[in-house]
């Protein structure tokens, strides 16, 4: 049997062929998808179209189709119900692009790695290649790139607002967020006959109608007309959107695009139980990508995941530059143990397993519940975040389900190790008095290194991001350094830092550039803010107002100045010396250039032999006008410096 296993269980239908050897004549649900097909829980489209099948819809895939033809998301004929469509895993212009608008040259999520089997905007264009042939069959989006593109959005690469993406794609419907809930009741008010336009109430879809007749409980925001006029309006929209992403008390939203012309925003789907989340992730996969790849090569992106394991969605952290607010919400959804130890079973029957689990998170690794008790009935509060700017006095920081989990992993025949790479919030780690965890997490969990994201250094910066203060990462690296020499062992911390987030001026970058000297450490990547749809911070980039406060903010936009930022954090590389140059000199830091134990860079003589900046004697007057002399050694930080070292 084609695409088979031994167990009897095979891949979806990927061609007509597939379809008629089934013996169908017709499929319920054509699934476009700008991903190659992986058949894995880690793959949104493996999520739906397994969990229509186990209701008893004939789903068929179309992985990738050629967006310049027609035909080629006719493969089925026209599906009995709806297509459906996604981007993929990967919003399609962040898996093309860079920060600088650089083609990428690779994509995981293709067949043998091959960049440019997928359009740019894809829902549109998908959804408008499927409007080219089918005018009336309904057309439903879904996944990362439709969910933060559901209302009026900023688009970083066109550097304009654009409308909701269901007007620019022809679509009927997007199911945003995790859309198990939302496409399920679609699918059974479809079946029943009901005509698509009516379907205007399910919660967590967006949908457009003509008139507000039968929205009678809708928020209005602001005109796109007049998001477009004035950037005040579109902060404050957006603000208002923010506060409604709960699903126990967000409201419904209305976007007037004409007076003939609204999106609607119903409130998000409510969250999954344990035991729903545990059904899903017992559906039927094959855990791999289909087997026609396996000419080109396989695809890349099943190696970060084939042996990980997903134990939660939701994160209550809040970061500004993240969309999980906007997507999975804040409400934490866990599967059981029983569940997870099921999965892991099967993970160490994989010929290709060699003992190592590479990860057992989601978003946030050590959350594994709600924040507090309360969320499941009234959801999370609109006006306050769970760990921002301190931890919550509610807040249920308690570790001992997730050390539990993770010692009955370890238990698992054929298991000899189990990572954690998912990301550790430390500041919840660090409220958590018993310490239990941070054991655990250091004796058992690292393999030599921990990645933590504390992102800045700078207090103004990390306000704007969501971030704890920077004290909150001493105390941690203090933490993890003590515990390490506790079970005698040497482990380092890398810590992920960004450039060029709104508020960051060249003072900031500056002083996350001595952070990194005063550590010993240079990173070998830095991640420079990515304006990326429905962020805290894009909606700072686009209108140069944080939109909780209305308060202006300093805004990086030009190219030069963001490459020095990103410089000045990666100051040791003598490829960037002319750019941390002039960066310390627009900054005024021209103390950091010379020959003392607190430089950045030394003097570059001119075409003369001169030094750029003044004669060493002149810049040793000024190192000792600061008290210190050209040889003289500053003390080590024990603990900081030697905890990110490495050995």
């Amino acid at each position: 049997m084609k695409g088979a296993d031994r167990m009897g269980n095979r891949f979806l239908p990927v061609c007509r062929q597939d379809m008629e050897e089934r013996g169908w004549d017709q499929v319920d649900f054509v699934y476009v998808i700008g991903d190659a097909y992986v058949d894995h829980p880690s793959f949104g489209h493996a999520i739906i179209s397994r969990l229509l099948e186990s209701k008893g819809y004939r789903v068929g895939i179309i992985s990738q189709p050629d967006w310049r033809d027609p035909e080629s998301v006719a493969v089925y004929g026209e599906p009995r119900l709806a297509f459906l469509v996604t981007s993929g895993n990967m919003d399609s212009m962040v898996n093309h692009y860079s920060v600088s608008k650089k083609r990428r040259r690779t994509d995981a999520y293709t067949p043998g790695g091959i960049m440019g089997k997928r359009p740019d905007h894809a829902c549109v264009v998908y959804g408008n290649l499927i409007r080219q042939t089918y005018k009336k069959t309904p057309v439903i989006l879904g996944g990362i790139e439709a969910s933060l593109r559901r209302l009026a959005h900023y688009d970083y690469w066109s550097d304009r607002l654009k409308r909701s993406v269901l007007l620019d794609s022809g679509a009927d419907i997007i199911s945003y967020g995790m859309g198990e809930r939302s496409i399920l009741e679609i699918a059974e008010a479809l079946e029943a006959g009901i005509p698509v336009e009516e379907l205007t109430y399910v919660d967590g879809t967006a949908v457009k109608v003509r008139s507000l007749d039968r929205i009678y409980d809708a928020e209005i925001l602001p005109s796109f007309e007049a998001l477009k006029e004035d950037k005040k309006e579109y902060a404050k929209s957006f603000y208002t959107q923010y506060l409604n992403t709960d699903p126990f008390n967000g409201k419904r939203l209305a976007e007037p695009y004409s007076d003939h012309l609204y999106v609607i925003q119903n409130p998000p789907a409510k969250p999954l139980t344990e035991t729903e989340m545990d059904d899903i992730y017992a559906l039927p996969y094959m855990r791999t990508y289909h087997p026609s790849y396996e000419v080109a090569g396989g695809v890349p992106a099943i190696s970060e995941i084939r042996f990980s394991l997903t134990s939660s969605r939701g994160c209550f952290g809040g970061c500004s530059f993240c969309a999980l607010t906007f997507h999975q919400g804040r409400i934490v959804q866990v599967r059981s143990h029983d569940s997870l130890i099921k999965e892991a079973e099967q993970i160490t029957q994989e010929k290709e397993f060699k003992g190592y689990i590479h990860d057992v998170g989601g978003p946030t690794a050590n959350f594994r519940h709600p924040s507090c008790k309360k969320q499941m009935e009234h959801g999370v509060c609109r006006n306050r975040q769970c760990l921002f700017p301190t931890p919550c006095r509610n807040l249920d920081t308690d570790h001992t389900d997730y050390v539990e989990l993770l010692k009955k992993l370890r238990k698992i025949p054929k298991v000899k190790k189990v990572f954690i790479r998912s990301g550790i919030r430390f500041d919840y780690l660090l409220a958590d008095k018993k310490k239990d965890f941070l054991r655990e997490l250091c004796e058992y969990h690292v393999s030599g290194q921990l990645k933590v994201a504390p992102e800045h250094v700078a207090a103004p910066v990390l306000a704007l991001m969501g971030k704890p203060e920077h004290r909150v990462y001493e105390e941690f690296t203090q933490q993890f350094e003590k515990m390490n020499r506790r079970i005698g062992k040497k482990q380092y911390l890398v810590p992920y830092l960004m450039s060029s987030h709104p508020g960051s001026t060249l003072k900031e970058a500056v002083e996350l550039a001595e952070y990194c000297r005063d550590l010993g450490y240079m990173p070998e990547q830095v991640q420079d803010f990515y304006p990326t749809p429905s962020t805290l911070s894009t909606c700072m980039y686009y209108t140069g107002l944080d939109p909780r406060n209305m308060k202006p903010v300093y805004v990086p936009r030009n190219p030069h100045e963001k490459a020095m930022q990103r410089a000045l954090i990666q100051y040791r590389d003598p490829k960037l010396y002319d750019l941390v140059y002039e960066a310390l000199r627009k900054a005024g830091r021209m103390d950091l250039v010379g020959y003392g134990p607190k430089c950045l860079i030394r003097p570059r003589a001119d075409k003369n032999g001169a030094e750029n900046r003044g004669s060493r004697n002149e810049i040793r007057g000024k190192e000792r006008k600061g008290g210190r002399t050209e040889g003289k050694r500053p003390q080590k930080k024990k603990t900081i410096r030697n905890i990110h070292r490495k050995k």
